[in-house]
């Protein structure tokens, strides 16, 4: 049986409420910050597993509107972006970039390690390593493809979408953990930005969310997103190709900071809603339709190279990303947002930095950076750190 569109977004609906829910009644989930959309989706999967395994139902989903979803948070992320509070965001950015490099090679020397000590192909320690936890799924199955042919290993497709698949459930498990101990042990806080926010809202008198802000910060959005669209249509075959989403997000920059200059000021309120609304939906259909019994079945040694990746992301993100980007508020968020896309993705990313900011304050410049790197910058750098690793004699790649 597999639900149509609308009866799907009814289900990640009413999964994101169980999240929420189980959330709020289990202490230990809300007090390291879970995201409600991992939450919710995970117990829809075991559900769904447990029905699969002793009543023989099968449920699929048409997930056709999942990648609408994700652009129009990026869109919603880039309309949020107020350029005179990120003015200090550039040097950032370039601080992160710089301590990312570092955990590339890391992250694939570990992989190698856990392979070779489980007596398995070198290669599969690329795949338990950058291919899918940086890479996602994309990367994962087009590197799959080349080993497959290659050195023809067995499963290696079934194995990178498996791996891929836990990355991002770890993923987002472990930041929102590793950020709020971050924020304790240093006593962190938001409260300079969050006054910043708040003397700007008074002066211009911004008003609660109601239809009429929220119908215009959507249509911003829209505009975003369907301008964005039509640019990676007409600029995929050029040297150097961006993304959809980046586009959306680009375009949302723009359209936050052009609109003042004629007289339109967006409501942020509205603008956290609509993002907050997109990403959970997304990030619930993900999960909720996990099939975790092929997970469970392909799994064997990979969980513990992930539990072990794991335990290097956290490590790193409390050790140097923390460190280096600046020893603030803004730097422990990104150390969430690090977790998130280091063995997961940019959506479990946002969704870690979301669940830190709804509980701590504003993150402004951590908000417009993660999804940049995340997204962009660390798909090339992996690129190049993935060429280096398949150059090595031994590798057989």
């Amino acid at each position: 049986m597999t639900l149509q569109p609308l009866e799907t977004l009814l289900v990640a609906a009413l999964a994101l409420l169980l999240g929420r829910l189980v959330n709020r009644l289990v202490p230990l989930l809300s007090h390291y910050n879970i995201p409600d959309p991992v939450t919710g989706g995970l117990l829809f999967a075991v559900g769904l597993t447990l029905l699969g395994r002793f009543a023989d139902f099968q449920l699929g989903f048409d997930t056709v509107m999942k990648p609408g979803l994700l652009l129009a948070f990026f869109a919603a992320v880039g309309l949020s972006a107020n350029l005179g509070m990120l003015k200090q965001g550039g040097r950032r950015l370039v601080l992160f970039v710089l301590a990312m490099i570092p955990f590339l090679f890391l992250q694939n020397i570990l992989g190698i390690l856990v392979a070779w000590g489980l007596d398995m192909h070198p290669l599969m320690g690329l795949v338990g390593g950058t291919i899918t936890l940086v890479g996602g799924h994309g990367t994962g199955a087009a590197y799959a493809e080349r080993f497959a042919e290659v050195v023809n290993l067995q499963s290696i497709m079934e194995l990178s979408m498996t791996s891929a698949t836990l990355g991002l459930v770890l993923g987002g498990i472990i930041g929102g953990p590793l950020a709020q101990w971050l924020i304790r042990r240093h006593r962190l806080s938001a409260d300079a930005g969050q006054a910043d926010a708040d003397e700007t809202a008074a002066a211009t008198g911004e008003a609660p969310v109601n239809f009429a802000n929220f119908l215009m910060v959507l249509a911003a959005a829209l505009v975003a997103l369907v301008a964005g669209q039509q640019l990676t249509a007409h600029l995929d075959t050029g040297p150097v190709t961006l993304p959809s989403f980046i586009w959306c997000l680009l375009l949302g920059v723009a359209i936050r900071n052009s609109l003042p200059l004629v007289g339109i000021r967006l409501n942020d309120g509205a603008i956290e809603l609509l993002a907050s609304l997109t990403l959970s939906l997304f990030l619930v259909m993900t999960m909720m339709a996990l099939d975790l019994a092929q997970v469970a079945g392909l799994a064997g040694p990979l969980l513990l190279m992930l539990v072990a990746q794991a335990a290097l992301a956290m490590l790193y993100g409390a050790w140097v990303v923390y460190r280096f980007t600046g020893r603030d508020y803004e730097s422990a968020v990104l150390s969430a947002a690090f977790c998130g896309f280091g063995i997961g993705s940019t959506a479990t990313a946002m969704a870690n930095m979301q669940a830190i900011t709804r509980k701590y304050g504003p993150a402004p410049q951590a908000m417009v950076v993660a999804p940049l790197v995340g997204a962009f910058l660390i798909d090339l750098l992996n690129a190049l750190a993935l060429t280096l690793f398949l150059l090595l004699p031994w590798m057989g790649g």
